[in-house]
């Protein structure tokens, strides 16, 4: 019988990372593989622009990279070579406090435990196995459930990692500690006190010593464009301006790997469906939403404490206690006077962002999903709590809410930029309770977004897992091991 002839091999509907990085698995197995993208730019949530002012480059959604950087998918592939370059800070983070201390995140495990005056020995205890069994854990933490390839050391990571955050600063006797920490775990953008929160922060802080908190040279949409050069340069194909809402849409292929949440996938393709799986799509949850502010400003951010101003991120909450509060009323859909606040400053290293003696800078807070409350003057509030004279510095402001957020990306369902809440229910079970979360109840069809295992982040694993599982279920072939690094 006569093979029957496609147009590709695969097919993956939207370039974000994960899109971008499971065409770069299928392609590099021998596939012939087409991305197709809505927008006439490929990232998703990779891209830059001039929001505010010219001259000014600002990144749209995402900013700071540690899990990019420590990817072991886009680790092993050359992207210098096709112009990514990344830029470290002095410092990954800083966390200012009211009496105009900071507590750091610095490359150095011991010297941040040293900084934390009477919880050096406990921060040690807690982040020095972390950081050395993270190149063996790395790609299976940031991956499906299954059997791990060190299961002891995924052991010893889990039994903090399981923790909510609030159950694990305990260890701490300082404030300084425990609010340095629930500001990590605070990315993981649901209440400290659920179960796993800690997870989140031990990844963040370890990748910060290993790899630090970098910055793309020129924007976030360098990862994207060096993403999207190597995918052609080893054959793959792209197609910009072509927003998919029906699968009649697309050349035939033996698979489609959808880089969207499981609402627009039923959209597109429901009616291929099983009603179990159709079900357990449309209960899958979304979490809360973000209102974010871009500034162009005169000078840098004048924060009080000397550290804040060398560091690429500032987590603005104060204390352990505020920050739960505010995370927890948040969760329960209320908004807050003092919210935590996530600002990034690329500018200060990479002065291709902004005109010389003037800062691009980025930040946003957590609002209830599909929130349209103007939360501009909140939010200039607490930096201006912990950077008197900021709000005189700004020479415009860029701002979008949940529902512009949503409207730029498809994805951000209610401004969720998580791609649906990472919590215990749906840490490994995203989007469905299944045997591959990769796999759809239709033969051929794939989901390979943020709504899959490992979830949120810039770090191509969810592609990277799903494009193994096509390569395996439709042509039968393997895909290399990711090395440890």
């Amino acid at each position: 019988m006569k093979a029957d002839k496609r147009d590709y091999d695969a097919i993956v509907v939207g370039s974000g990372p994960n899109g971008l990085a499971a065409a770069i698995a299928m392609q590099q197995a021998g596939l012939s593989v087409l991305i197709v993208e809505g927008k006439d730019t490929v990232g998703g949530g990779l891209r830059s622009a001039q929001l505010t002012l010219p001259g000014f480059v600002h990144d749209v959604c995402s900013a700071i990279h540690p899990l990019a950087l420590g990817s072991p998918f886009f680790n092993s592939l050359p992207l210098a070579k096709h112009g990514l370059q990344y830029i470290q800070p002095t410092y990954p983070a800083a966390h200012p406090f009211d009496d105009g201390q900071a507590a750091l995140l610095t490359r150095s495990v011991s010297q941040t435990a040293g900084l934390l005056g009477a919880d050096k020995q406990s921060y040690l205890d807690l982040m020095e196995p972390v950081v050395k069994n993270w190149p063996l854990i790395a790609a299976d933490v940031l991956g499906p459930l299954h059997l791990p390839k060190h299961p002891l050391a995924m052991a010893q990571f889990g039994l903090q990692a399981l923790k909510p955050a609030t159950n694990l600063v305990k260890r701490f006797k300082t404030g300084g500690a425990k609010a340095l920490f629930a500001g990590m775990a605070a990315h993981a953008i649901q209440p400290l006190s659920n179960i796993a929160t800690s997870a989140i922060g031990l990844v963040l802080m370890a990748a910060g010593h290993l790899y630090g908190w970098p910055i793309p040279k020129g924007g976030s949409q360098s990862i994207a464009n060096a993403l999207a050069a190597y995918f052609v340069s080893i054959g793959g194909k792209i197609e910009t301006d072509f927003y998919v809402t029906s699968l009649n849409q697309l050349p035939s292929s033996r698979a489609v790997l959808f880089d969207v949440t499981p609402r627009q996938l039923l959209q597109i393709a429901g009616h291929k469906f099983s009603p179990i799986y159709k079900w357990q799509l449309a209960r899958y949850r979304y979490g809360m939403g973000v209102y974010k502010i871009d500034w162009a400003i005169e000078g840098a951010v004048p924060f009080t404490a000397e550290e804040c101003k060398h560091a690429g991120t500032v987590h603005i909450g104060g204390t352990l206690a505020q920050i739960e509060a505010a995370e927890q009323q948040i969760w329960q859909g209320k908004h807050v006077d003092k919210p935590f606040v996530l600002l990034a400053q690329q500018s200060v290293f990479d002065s291709s962002r902004s005109p010389q003696g003037k800062h691009a800078v980025w930040g946003y807070c957590h609002v209830p999903n599909g929130s349209t409350k103007n939360m501009t003057d909140i939010i200039e509030q607490q930096v201006e709590r912990f950077a008197p004279g900021f709000r005189d510095r700004i020479l415009a402001r860029h701002t979008m809410n949940t529902v512009q957020m949503e409207e730029y990306n498809p994805n951000y369902i209610g401004g969720d930029i998580n791609g649906g809440v990472i919590d215990i229910g749906q840490l490994f079970t995203r989007p469905a309770l299944r045997l591959s979360p990769y796999r759809t109840s239709a033969k051929g069809l794939y989901i390979c977004s943020s709504s899959t295992p490992p979830g949120g982040g810039v770090h191509g694993m969810c592609g990277y897992w799903a494009a193994k599982r096509v390569l395996k279920d439709i042509f039968g072939k393997g895909v290399k091991d990711l090395p440890t690094f």
